[in-house]
């Protein structure tokens, strides 16, 4: 197969050949069988080689050809997913498409999948005699998708006001309403993290917290904390959680989190360290904290390059079986504890002879800790330093075991999102280990994935290559802002904005948002421009969000107007389908609260200017921002305007808390601050 670019079509117009278009991924299974089974066959590669132009796409690469195209199947077929196999005429235009063909004709009940074979012979052959109704069909697909982006594209441009305020009770009355309450997320199986929706419930909570602290206000059954609490311990209690090394799989098969498809994905794991933690600053709740922790410990044991990158993937299969690194015989944990460790280990973690899975078992905690500790006669904490004991000792032993391939691919976007991870767990939980992982992962980036200053796609064996997308640069730019947050170093913030600068030359619609791909990139059948949550935030709803606190730390206010053009016109679809909308509901809550602007003036070694800092990060404040420089840093304040004027008072670090175009008195000591952050 080759690789998509100008030249593929241009043979396949040379040749007067159909495209086969394969889109997949590293760690996707299925396109693991199909490439076994099909593309590595010599007679099947002959076939394709005859008749065919063949094309493989890494949808993590390419997402825009990922995107149109899989609107393309799903319109074709109903459903889509991967592998994607599309069969396109040389312009590009596709007029037949599928998942997953076996080798052969097989029986699935009462229907019969066709084989691949017969499929290309069928399309060989219709391409060749039917040529005309082949291209009535490509441009009836073609005229769809061009349709559907426009109506994407149609954005338009308006001003948030507050009345719509409502707007967000009634999307977090909806999420809620899909809400399953015995085993937490959201539907039925399979049941995929909604991080986006989550993050978007804790900021609701916080309002009805303020609210209730005024006024007896009314609260949703569930109410919007219930049900981030209930997910997030349903999830962390599961198999979707590696409860020995840390880290989330991707989704659950089942409805409880209990049986995972376990591959491993960089985004959800950035994804939901971050809502574990900002659960943790609301609730104090350690078993969160530790889930953070144990989290990015994975990754920087597991998913870290030597240069700092994050590596995209690690696989479901090792030894060509799926799971079979992560899953435990109750004979294997008899014989590597001692017996009364292993009795309570094994009641604790659901371990017995039958298993939970082809006979063996995937590691969940079935007891409640209380529980748990009364029937072993322990107490809680040593209950937990036992259990701590237990499974490093195991995950000594399995890390013996052949581990799941990894693809070593790094990938700015999902980057972007690890990096915010790991520069919000610095400031909140005071781990300067993490900082500097956050430090050298940002230098990597911008030094690395840069190439005449247009930001790159993707780095791998040395290279970078491919012209970033939109979320390449809203996802860098979000996580190059946490950095800054948690560190204070000017050139995180400069480089952030200049990215969103950049970003709204190369991507901006004039109809309001921005387009996936760049002015630059190569001209396809549709030019994308994705508004909804998918497995990763959209692109433009992080974009917005980068818009709206730049706007706050500079005063620029062709930034918040940007964003407000984006938002205000897709406020009625997000109440008609909020989970899929979760985070731009996270950023209009952003642009409809008055939003807290946060400095501090002082030498940030010192420890008078810790202990103000120290007050702001002991708290989850998502609608504010914060800046902190010393107060004769000159280059600092002219840079953010947030910190312009802002002289010390009575020569000691100094808090300046300003809200709804007004600040409060200056404050210098934690107990005159803490008042003003509520």
């Amino acid at each position: 197969m080759v690789s998509l670019g100008d030249e593929a079509f241009e043979k396949a117009r040379q040749e007067d050949k159909p495209v086969l278009l394969s889109v997949g991924y590293s760690a996707c299974h299925w396109c693991h069988v199909m490439e076994r089974e099909s593309f590595e066959n010599e007679q099947i590669a002959a076939l394709m080689n005859m008749h065919f132009v063949s094309i493989k796409v890494d949808r993590e690469e390419r997402p825009d050809i990922d995107a149109i195209y899989m609107q393309a199947v799903q319109a074709m077929t109903g459903q889509g997913g991967w592998p994607m196999t599309m069969f396109l005429m040389p312009d590009g235009r596709p007029f037949y498409g599928g998942t997953y063909f076996p080798p052969q004709d097989r029986r699935y009940g009462q229907q019969v999948m066709p084989g691949f074979p017969r499929v290309l012979m069928s399309i060989a052959d219709a391409f060749a005699h039917q040529r005309a109704e082949l291209e009535e069909q490509a441009t009836q697909v073609a005229d769809h998708l061009k349709q559907r982006s426009g109506m994407v594209a149609q954005t338009g441009r308006g001003a948030i006001e507050p009345p719509v305020q409502a707007t967000l009770l009634t999307a977090e009355k909806h999420i809620i309403e899909d809400f399953d309450a015995r085993s937490g997320g959201f539907g039925a199986a399979p049941k995929f993290p909604n991080t986006m929706a989550l993050e978007f419930l804790l900021r609701m909570h916080l309002h009805h917290q303020a609210e209730a602290a005024n006024t007896v206000s009314e609260q949703s059954d569930p109410s919007a904390l219930e049900v981030v609490e209930t997910s997030l311990q349903r999830m962390a209690a599961g198999g979707i959680y590696d409860q020995l090394g840390g880290g989330f799989h991707r989704y659950s098969v089942d409805e409880k989190w209990l049986v995972p498809h376990f591959e491993k994905m960089l985004y959800d794991n950035a994804l939901l360290s971050q809502v574990y933690l900002h659960a943790y600053l609301v609730t104090g709740n350690e078993l969160y904290r530790r889930v953070v922790e144990e989290t990015l410990d994975y990754v920087v044991r597991e998913m870290t390059s030597p240069e700092g990158g994050f590596y995209s993937t690690q696989d479901a299969d090792s030894e060509g079986e799926e799971g079979k690194f992560f899953l435990w015989s109750q004979a294997e944990i008899e014989h590597a504890l001692d017996p009364q460790d292993a009795s309570i280990f094994m009641a604790y973690y659901g371990v017995n002879r039958h298993g939970n899975f082809e006979g063996r078992t995937i590691l969940n905690r079935v007891q409640d800790d209380l529980v748990a500790a009364q029937k072993a006669g322990l107490s809680v904490p040593v209950l937990h330093e036992q259990l701590r004991r237990n499974r490093d000792t195991l995950f000594r032993l399995r890390e013996q075991r052949v581990k799941p391939a990894r693809d070593e691919k790094v990938l700015t976007s999902w980057n972007g999102l690890m990096l915010r991870s790991f520069a919000e767990a610095a400031r909140y939980l005071k781990r300067a280990d993490y900082l500097q992982v956050a430090q050298k992962n940002a230098a990597f980036l911008l030094d690395t994935l840069r190439h005449d200053g247009r930001l790159l796609r993707t780095f791998k064996d040395g290279r970078a290559r491919l012209r970033g997308y939109l979320e390449d640069y809203a996802f860098l730019a979000d996580g190059l802002l946490a950095l800054y947050e948690a560190s204070f170093e000017l050139r995180w913030f400069n480089e952030a904005r200049a990215l969103m600068d950049q970003a709204i030359g190369l991507f901006a619609d004039e109809q309001g948002g921005f387009f996936d791909t760049g002015s630059d990139h190569e001209a396809l059948i549709s030019r994308p421009k994705d508004v909804m949550d998918n497995a990763t935030p959209a692109g433009n709803s992080v974009a917005v969000g980068v818009l709206l606190r730049l706007a706050a730390l500079t005063g620029e206010s062709a930034y918040r107007q940007r964003a407000d053009e984006y938002i205000a016109p897709q406020l009625d679809i997000m109440v008609q389908h909020p989970l899929a909308f979760g985070q731009v509901l996270c950023a209009a809550d952003f642009a409809l609260s008055a939003v807290k602007e946060l400095a501090i003036l002082g030498d940030p070694a010192q420890a008078d200017t810790q202990t103000l800092l120290d007050v702001i990060n002991a708290r989850y404040l998502p609608n504010s921002v914060l800046a902190s420089a010393r107060a004769e840093d000159t280059q600092v304040s002219q840079a953010i305007a947030l910190l312009a004027d802002r002289p010390l008072k009575d020569q000691h670090a100094t808090a300046y808390v300003c809200q709804n175009f007004a600040c409060q008195a200056p404050v210098t000591t934690p107990a005159a601050l803490a008042p003003l952050l509520s």
